[in-house]
């Protein structure tokens, strides 16, 4: 089995509802092609370099599968008849790779997502102390770097000669 890489931008207007569809389709397709998906890494909703079909922003997904060549036809076949994804690029990672160690990485990752989800949350309830710098605090911190940028720099100036006029 080979592993790749899929990254699709979602149309930013898709709800969270339609996406969890989207991703559950992604799944099935991988799945019905024995393959095995190893990560589902939702990147959010970000600015497009460029417009595509009239869209500025879209929802980025990177899919980390195993699987044979027909996996990847086939994804990309429904990535092209979707309306909702809007570009998407597929790499191969490995040509060679160990399923036993991709289970255990699955199962990594897993346990990962839910420990960050947890994290998350727990940030969210406690807020943090913030400080906040005085302007004279910010202008001393800048003219201390600037005078060290100065002592560095060599004082000595350019020799002149004259030269007499006869």
């Amino acid at each position: 089995m080979r592993r790749y890489e899929s990254i699709s931008i979602i149309d930013n207007e898709v709800s969270p509802e339609d996406r969890d569809v989207l991703f559950e389709r992604f799944e099935e397709i991988i799945s019905r092609h024995k393959g095995m998906l190893v990560d589902l890494d939702e990147w959010g909703s970000r600015k497009l370099a460029y417009t595509i079909k009239n869209k500025s922003r879209g929802y980025y997904v990177r899919l980390d599968y195993c699987g044979s060549g027909e996996v990847v036809q086939e994804l990309e076949r429904f990535f092209r008849i979707d309306d909702r994804i809007l570009k998407y690029l597929t790499v191969l990672l490995e040509k060679n790779v160990d399923m036993d160690l991709m289970n255990e990485e699955k199962e990594r990752l897993a346990a990962g997502k839910i420990e960050s989800s947890e994290q998350k949350t727990k940030e969210e309830q406690s807020s943090p102390d913030v400080q906040i710098a005085s302007p004279e605090a910010v202008k001393s911190a800048a003219s201390e770097t600037h005078e060290d940028k100065i002592v560095g720099e060599s004082e000595s100036e350019p020799e002149t000669t004259e030269t007499e006029e006869k």
